[in-house]
């Protein structure tokens, strides 16, 4: 039987026995109607679960053990701002890849260029849920947008679609963040200023992919080449 996962509070799962933390009590009694015996697995982000049974309105630890779902390799997705929905699936499906953090920032070519704290707080929000149904050990950060030049670094891979050069599976040094563009791509200058920052320039191949792809794409090959992945 599947156990129910839920990240929660550090405070509130003290020692081994605890209230059912309130962030969660409705869900568990009311939605999912869990009753005394059942068991469910509390996280608080930290790479290590606690399987509870449940016990009137306490929680009983019965065991504490390390996340098995949680990658070695910590990658960041460095990505620009989308418009609509595409930041959801982003963190939705990169979360379930295995990515640890998500870095937006906001490049020439963004057509969406803030971000309200609402949308924040629902990206975060997504991070966590899907954290939680890909038995993910911890909620993978999302961070609000920086400027281009904060996330280019000598460990970071920056695709662009028209680079004739190496793929991303054929780079020596396996990255530990890979910069995406928004829909229209980044600009020359940009890539230039890539390159200057240290960036290794990479493509995903001869097919153009929407940026809403390409990280779960690409999270897929890095993760895979660590043994976290397929």
């Amino acid at each position: 039987m599947t156990l129910h996962r839920f990240f929660v509070d550090p405070a509130s799962t003290d020692g081994d026995a605890f209230a059912i933390p309130a962030t969660i009590e409705r869900q568990v009694r009311t939605v999912l109607r869990l009753a005394d015996g059942d068991r469910i697995v509390l996280l608080v982000g930290d790479g290590i679960e606690a399987v509870c049974r449940l016990d009137g309105g306490t929680c009983i630890v019965e065991e504490r053990r390390e996340a098995v779902g949680e990658p070695r390799h910590r990658l960041t997705i460095a990505q620009a701002l989308l418009r609509g929905d595409a930041l959801e699936e982003v963190v939705r499906e990169g979360t379930e890849v295995g990515v640890a953090r998500f870095q937006l920032f906001v490049s020439e070519r963004c057509v969406a260029r803030t971000i309200s704290a609402g949308r924040m707080d629902r990206l975060r929000a997504i991070a966590r849920e899907s954290g939680e149904q890909s038995e993910r050990g911890i909620v993978p950060l999302v961070e609000p947008p920086a400027p281009l030049a904060d996330v280019l670094t000598p460990a970071s891979v920056l695709f662009y679609e028209r680079h004739g050069g190496s793929r991303l599976g054929e780079l020596a040094a396996v990255p530990s963040t890979l910069v995406i563009g928004p829909e229209g791509g980044f600009s020359s200058s940009e890539v230039m200023a890539a390159e200057a920052a240290g960036a290794t320039i990479a493509s995903l191949g001869p097919r153009i992919l929407r940026s809403r792809t390409v990280a779960v794409a690409a999270a897929a090959v890095v993760l895979s080449r660590t043994g976290d992945f397929a």
